[in-house]
């Protein structure tokens, strides 16, 4: 491998744009080249980066020798197949959430990982946000005492995708895989990645005409005995707070991401009311950033990064175990 590690985008959608500033932005990193489809995004990519090599199939990059690593920013159904082929081929991957269609795909990609000796991170980048690493820290002090419950959203507001993101043959899921897994691995994260013990679920479709889901409320139950509700939504007419905003009830206080900010039940501790950036978009480069050079650093260091595979499939189980439930109208042990 190059003293920098040559990363390959497919896909350069909204997404694979933020990896590909990512990729460039990095210490460790250099982009050296896509494939997308022929259209105007493959225009922005030969504009903003001439000299990054334009692949004409995502086979010819992933064969490449001047490829090291592979960031898949495709539609869900490719995860799996292109990952597989990525992890045959020697190149370390980072795909983009969710991380299969189902478990069994998951899995496959993960025991491949290991069999190759190789990096597989997914994409779950806001454990990467300061505001979100700024209150992982409150927590592991012991200021709020024992997380008893939380709450997390995943919602867009008077507006939903459109494309493969409502085809239930190209994404598996609506608005859970899309937008309910921030809110999933957001609350994990910060609660110090316990597992999940079960899963009561409804899921529905309220606002649109398509096969995929636009409504979800999940309350998944931990084996540190916090319960959390998750919220998931297209075109939702209100939401309690943007993408991946979390609230956390301890029995010493509570915190919240979005805005970030932590009262105390302590008589005279003062609420907790810390300043950040000003972030140029909800999803700032800046989580994007920190996601490559963990990428990055896993693969130098040859180690699983973190998030990696098994924090991917851990949110695939749920998901599954979401939809069954909502299914059943029973709760899914895990």
């Amino acid at each position: 491998m190059a003293d920098r590690l040559r990363v390959g985008i497919l896909g350069f959608g909204f997404i694979g744009t933020l990896h590909a500033r990512a990729v460039v932005n990095g210490q460790g990193t250099t982009l050296a080249g896509a494939w997308t489809l022929p259209d105007k995004t493959l225009d922005s990519f030969r504009a903003a980066w001439p000299d990054a090599t334009v692949f004409p199939t995502p086979e010819a990059l992933i064969a490449s020798p001047d490829i090291d690593a592979v960031v898949i920013g495709l539609p869900n159904k490719l995860h799996h197949p292109m990952a597989m082929a990525a992890l045959k081929a020697g190149k370390h991957v980072l795909v983009e959430k969710p991380m299969a269609m189902n478990v069994s795909q998951a899995e496959a990609m993960g025991d491949m990982a290991r069999k190759q000796g190789l990096t597989l991170m997914v994409g779950h980048m806001w454990r990467f946000d300061r505001e979100f690493l700024a209150v992982r820290k409150l927590v592991d002090s012991g200021e709020l005492g024992t997380i008893v419950k939380t709450k997390g959203y995943g919602i867009h507001q008077s507006w939903g995708p459109g494309g493969w993101f409502v085809q239930k043959d190209l994404a598996g899921g609506g608005a859970l895989v899309d937008m309910g897994v921030h809110a999933l691995d957001s609350v994990r994260f910060l609660l110090g990645d316990p597992s999940p013990v079960s899963v009561y679920a409804t899921i529905g479709t309220h606002f649109g005409d398509y096969d995929v889901d636009d409504t979800g409320l999940l309350v998944v139950r931990w084996d540190n005995g916090a319960v959390s509700v998750i919220e998931s939504g297209w075109w939702q007419p209100h939401m309690d707070g943007p993408e991946a905003s979390t609230q956390l009830f301890g029995t010493k206080g509570y915190a919240r991401v979005f805005p970030t900010m932590a009262k105390f039940s302590q008589e005279g501790k003062a609420p907790w009311m810390p300043r950040f950036p000003v972030r140029s978009d909800h999803c700032d480069q800046h989580i994007y950033d920190g996601q490559m050079e963990e990428f990055a650093a896993a693969v130098g260091e040859r180690r699983e990064s973190i998030p990696g595979a098994h924090h991917g499939l851990v949110i695939m189980r749920i998901c599954e175990a979401a939809y069954r439930s909502a299914e059943t109208n029973e709760v899914v042990h895990l």
